[in-house]
């Protein structure tokens, strides 16, 4: 309980700092969202007015007070530009990034996980220095030429998959699976580079610990050495890159969505920027926070549970 207490504090905190700088950096950004609203037919009291009827001609403080005000009550604000809550902005552009994020991850842990303990078993082979090359190449690729690079080979060519676009809202969730192919590719190599490495440097550290040569000198199949022993006491890191790499990924698919134009959260920041739409910006940047704090105390939980030695005060 006291381990609970001491993070959901540290979690409270973090989403106030990350509350009043959301709001200072969003207002100091150039840009007036009512003259973008009304137009360039709009005359300076078409604007003065709007901005009265939004509370933005209120002092900052002020606004921020009321803005902090409704969060306590759960509401993160009225979209300008869209008319509609916040919340329900993000709901319905949740479900592309969410499926997308959950896609990406697990062909990023089938990739790295298999290819960073193939790395560390094999150290200074061949193949260790390939799929060390691999990694280095995959992270080095940017997001957008990889994913325009997919489109032209297996949309445009083969026609394989769709090149853009989410299906219509008629579709059945496998058909819409089926428009996610391609992002969730380039996400999961992409990713998977760091897996890989963060496998490869855990399973090397745990490989030289005496206990795995004692399970060797006792005639243990090296297959059992390395699963139980080696993988199961190698898992922290690889959890804690796992979860992170997750995060990032729900948070961060911006330029992945911007090519394939699919619908999701971060096309919605996109257009909420351009737009100088505050209230989406200010909410879907502190869903994110909270996510990235949730994702955290789950990773800081699941350790006890994979790993024993570890107690909840010593975490």
């Amino acid at each position: 309980m006291r381990f609970l207490l001491n993070r959901l504090a540290g979690a409270c905190m973090v989403l106030v700092i990350v509350a009043v700088m959301v709001f200072m950096l969003t207002h100091m950004a150039a840009g007036d969202p009512m003259a973008l609203l009304l137009g360039d037919q709009a005359t300076v009291e078409d604007i003065a007015q709007a901005r009265t009827q939004y509370g933005l001609d209120k002092p900052l403080p002020t606004q921020f007070a009321l803005w902090a005000g409704e969060l306590f009550k759960g509401n993160l604000g009225q979209s300008i530009f869209l008319q509609m809550p916040v919340a329900q902005a993000l709901l319905e552009r949740s479900e592309p990034t969410l499926f997308l994020a959950l896609f990406a991850v697990s062909i990023a842990a089938l990739i790295g996980v298999p290819c960073g303990m193939a790395a560390a078993i094999w150290r200074g082979s061949l193949a260790d220095q390939a799929l060390s090359g691999m990694a280095m190449l995959g992270a080095s690729i940017p997001s957008f030429w990889m994913g325009l690079l997919l489109i032209q080979l297996f949309a445009v060519r083969l026609g394989w998959f769709p090149a853009s676009g989410y299906g219509d809202p008629g579709m059945g969730l496998g058909q819409r699976l089926h428009h996610l192919v391609l992002p969730a590719i380039v996400l999961g190599v992409l990713n998977s580079a760091l897996i890989i490495r963060f496998t490869r440097a855990s399973m090397l550290d745990i490989l030289g610990e005496d206990y795995v040569r004692t399970a060797r000198a006792k005639g243990l199949p090296e297959r059992v050495v390395i699963v139980q022993h080696v993988l199961g006491n190698a898992l922290v890191p690889i959890i804690t890159v796992l979860g992170l790499t997750t995060a990032v990924m729900i948070g961060g698919t911006v330029v992945t969505e911007t090519v394939f134009n699919l619908p999701g959260v971060g096309n919605l920041v996109v257009r909420a920027v351009l737009r100088r739409d505050y209230p989406v910006i200010q909410g879907t940047l502190l869903v994110i926070a909270a996510i990235y704090v949730f994702i955290n105390l789950m990773i800081d939980l699941l350790y006890t549970v994979v790993d024993p030695r570890i107690r909840l005060g010593g975490v």
